[in-house]
C-alpha cells in the first residue's frame, strides 16, 4: 500500500491529500493561480499548453511549501498553528495515521487480503522538507536543482501570497540543465493566498485557536517578516533546530523529523498489521536515515528509494549521445559538473547502473542489511513532440526503458515497481495528470500480444519441453535435442509467422519492459541481465543446496521473447525444463533448473526481433557527428 502524493495535493498541481487539509493550514486554493502559490493544470491560462514537468515546481512555491513545513515541523515553526486544541502539525499527521489505520483495519478484517495480497506498507510518497533547512529566504538555495518557469525565492512566494507584485527570474530546461531565460512581473492586484478574516470554519467542524488569525500569513504571525513594511526579519527562520539549534540540511531533517513521522505511521500499521513490511521511503536522492544498528533497524523493513533520468524526463528527449551522472554531482564527487557528463550510449547506461548500485549501497551502509526495492521508474513515451504517435517508431522509448532495466539489473535491486500503468491513457492527455505520460499502457496503442503467434484456446498449460538431465558446462542447442525430443525440434531459424505479429510498432515498447528474472533461486544470485539487443538472458548464482523436486530456481521466461520452440538454453550443470502455467487465467512460460550447489550459470537465447535495436546508435558514429546530429555547438553549452 502506497499512501501516494504528489506537492501535496491535486489542488496544489499534485495529488493525494483531500482540500480540507489545505483549508486547515489556513489556505485558500481558488488564489492560488493568482499568487502563483501553485502552478495547477486545470487552472493554468492555457491548459493544452502546460509545462512539460513545471508541476514539480510546486514544492518550492508557497502552498505546497508551507503546508510540508507544517505536517512535519509545525510543533517547532508555527506553534501558534492550534486547531481544535492541538498544533498543526499533530492536527494533520493525526488525520493521516487515522486514515491509513483505518484502511489497514478494514483490509485486516477482510480476512483474505493481509499478507496474501498486501504484504506490506510505504511509507508517505516522495516527502520533501520544503522550507526547512532553508539558510536564507532570499535567495534560491545551491541545493534546489530543479528551476522552470517563473522561480521565485520562498521570501518572494511569501510576499506573492500577501498580494505583492514581484520580478522574479524565470528558467527553462535544456540539454545540460535548467538555465535562466530573464524575469517575470507577477502580480496578484492585491489578492491574497490565505483565508479572508471573516472564513466561517464551522463548515468542517474544527475551531481554530483565536492566536492564528486569518487573512494574514502565519510566518508574519511568527515574526519572519513585518507586513507593514514588507521587510524580512528572520532570513535564517528556519535554518536550525529551534530547540537544539543544530543546522537543519537534508540530512538532518531526514533523521529528525522525517523518522519521527516515520516512526508514528510504522506503529500505526503493525498495531493492526502486525507482520507487515514497512517499506520506507526518505526524501529523493537524499541521504537515507542513519538507523543501522539502533532500534529502527527493523527485520521487516525495505529500503524503497525512487530514481528517474531526470534529463529524459524533462526534456521529453532520450538522448542516446550523452547524459549526466545526477547522483554523483549531488554527493559532491566531480570538482564541477562538466566531469560529471558521460559520453555514449554505453556509458549512459553504466551510468544509470552505477547510480543505482550507489543508491542500494547507501541503503545498507545507512540503514542496515535490507532490501532494497526501487518503487518508482520509468520514461515519458511522449518523446520528440510525441513523433512515436505519428511515426510508429518507438525506438527511443525502448532504448531508454531497456537502459532504466539494465541499471536495476546491474545494481542487484531486490526488486522494482515501474510507473506507471494508467488505464485511461491517451495520446491526447497521457496520463491525465499534468501533461505526464509515463504509462506502459495506453489506449491509443496497440496491446500485446501474449505470445508472438496466438495460442489456441485448447493450448497445453503443461510442460512444453520434457525435463532434460545435462553434464557440467553441455550446451543445449537445436542440433543435440532433436535426438530426444519427441515434438518439433527447436529450431535456429525464425518460422514463418505472420508479419504484422512480428513486426508491429513496439506495442508501446513493451519489448524492453517484459523481461525475464528470476522468480525463486536455491541460493545467492550473483548477477543477471537481459540484453534486449541480442535477447539473451544471462544468470549466474551461487547454490547454496540443491534445489528439491517441488522447489527448483524458477526465471519467469516470457514467450514474447522466447517461444519455447525457438530459444536455447545452456547450464553450467543439471536439469531444465520449460513449462507454461496457468496463474489466476493468465499463462506464465517458466524456466525451472535443477542445478547441483555452488558457482552455477544460466544462458538463455531468445528471438532477435527487427525492433529490439534502433536502426543506429549514437556510437555508431563520432563524438562530433553525435553533436552535430543534436545540434550541439560549443557556443551554446553553459557548461564548456
Amino acid at each position: 500500500m502506497d499512501p501516494h502524493q504528489d506537492v501535496w495535493s491535486r489542488h496544489c498541481g499534485g495529488s493525494g491529500a483531500p482540500m480540507w487539509t489545505i483549508y486547515a493550514c489556513g489556505l485558500n486554493p481558488q488564489s492560488f493561480a493568482a499568487t502563483e502559490a501553485a502552478i495547477v493544470h486545470n487552472t493554468y491560462p492555457e491548459p493544452d499548453n502546460f509545462p512539460k514537468m513545471i508541476w514539480s515546481t510546486n514544492y518550492n512555491r508557497l502552498a505546497a511549501a508551507t503546508i510540508f513545513t507544517l505536517f512535519f515541523a509545525g510543533r517547532d515553526f508555527a506553534p501558534k498553528c492550534i486547531i481544535d486544541g492541538q498544533n498543526i502539525q499533530d492536527y494533520l499527521q493525526g488525520h493521516f495515521m487515522r486514515a491509513c489505520g483505518h484502511l489497514a483495519k478494514r483490509i485486516h478484517e477482510a480476512g483474505d487480503i493481509e499478507n496474501d495480497v498486501v504484504f506490506g506498507w510505504e511509507s508517505l510518497n516522495e516527502p520533501n522538507r520544503c522550507m526547512i533547512g532553508h539558510a536564507d529566504l532570499s535567495v534560491i538555495p545551491s541545493e534546489q536543482n530543479l528551476k522552470k518557469g517563473t522561480c521565485p525565492t520562498l521570501w518572494q512566494s511569501i510576499l506573492l501570497g500577501s498580494g505583492r507584485a514581484c520580478e522574479v527570474d524565470s528558467w527553462d530546461m535544456g540539454g545540460l540543465g535548467p538555465y535562466k531565460i530573464g524575469r517575470t512581473l507577477i502580480d496578484p492586484h492585491g489578492e491574497i493566498a490565505w483565508l479572508p478574516e471573516d472564513y466561517d470554519d464551522s463548515r468542517y467542524g474544527w475551531k481554530r485557536d483565536e492566536g492564528w488569525k486569518m487573512g494574514e500569513c502565519p510566518w508574519a504571525l511568527h515574526g519572519v517578516w513585518d507586513p507593514s513594511k514588507d521587510v524580512l526579519l528572520r532570513k535564517d527562520y528556519f535554518a536550525k533546530h529551534p530547540k537544539t539549534g543544530k543546522a537543519l540540511d537534508s540530512e538532518a531533517f531526514t533523521n529528525t523529523y522525517f523518522m519521527d513521522f516515520y516512526r508514528f505511521y510504522r506503529d500505526t500499521i503493525r498495531a493492526i498489521h502486525k507482520d507487515a513490511i514497512m517499506l520506507c521511503q526518505p526524501p529523493v536522492l537524499e541521504i537515507p536515515p542513519s538507523i543501522k544498528g539502533t532500534e529502527d533497524d527493523d527485520p521487516k523493513m525495505v529500503y524503497a528509494p525512487h530514481y528517474y533520468d531526470g534529463i529524459t524526463l524533462m526534456t521529453k528527449h532520450w538522448n542516446r549521445t550523452w547524459n549526466v551522472d545526477v547522483l554523483g554531482v549531488l554527493r559532491g564527487r566531480y570538482l564541477h559538473p562538466a566531469f560529471a557528463i558521460k559520453i555514449g550510449e554505453t556509458a549512459i547506461r553504466n551510468c544509470f547502473k552505477e547510480q543505482l548500485a550507489a543508491i542500494r549501497k547507501e541503503g545498507i551502509d545507512y540503514m542496515g542489511k535490507h532490501p532494497c526495492v526501487l518503487t518508482e521508474f520509468g520514461i515519458p513515451y511522449d518523446m520528440d513532440d510525441q513523433n512515436a504517435y505519428k511515426t510508429g517508431d518507438y525506438s527511443s522509448q525502448s532504448a531508454a526503458m531497456d537502459a532504466n532495466h539494465f541499471a536495476v539489473e546491474g545494481a542487484h535491486m531486490e526488486g522494482y515497481t515501474l510507473w506507471l500503468y494508467a488505464a485511461t491513457n491517451d495520446h491526447s492527455r497521457g496520463d491525465q495528470w499534468n501533461g505526464e505520460d509515463l504509462s506502459i499502457f495506453s489506449v491509443d496503442d496497440q496491446t500485446l500480444p501474449i505470445t508472438p503467434v496466438p495460442r489456441t484456446p485448447n493450448a497445453s498449460t503443461s510442460t512444453d519441453i520434457p525435463r532434460k538431465e545435462v553434464d557440467d558446462d553441455s550446451t543445449v542447442t537445436p542440433s543435440n535435442l532433436k535426438k530426444t525430443l519427441t515434438n518439433p525440434s527447436i529450431s535456429s531459424e525464425p518460422s514463418s509467422l505472420k508479419p504484422e505479429l512480428t513486426s508491429a510498432p513496439g506495442y508501446r515498447a513493451a519489448e524492453a519492459y517484459v523481461r525475464p528474472a528470476p522468480i525463486y533461486t536455491n541460493g545467492y544470485i550473483a548477477d543477471y541481465v537481459f540484453d534486449l539487443k541480442k535477447c539473451e538472458f544471462t544468470l549466474n548464482l551461487e547454490a547454496t543446496k540443491l534445489p528439491s523436486d517441488d522447489q527448483p530456481t524458477t526465471i519467469f521466461l516470457p514467450d514474447y521473447h522466447f517461444p519455447v520452440e525457438q530459444c536455447t538454453v545452456v547450464v553450467s550443470g543439471g536439469k531444465w525444463e520449460i513449462s507454461t502455467d496457468d496463474e489466476e487465467r493468465a499463462l506464465v512460460q517458466k524456466l525451472r533448473w535443477w542445478h547441483s550447489d555452488g558457482p552455477q550459470s544460466l544462458r538463455i537465447t531468445g528471438v532477435v526481433r527487427p525492433h529490439n535495436t534502433a536502426a543506429g546508435t549514437a556510437e555508431d558514429v563520432g563524438y562530433l557527428e553525435q553533436c552535430q546530429q543534436y545540434g550541439l555547438s560549443l557556443r551554446d553549452c553553459s557548461v564548456m
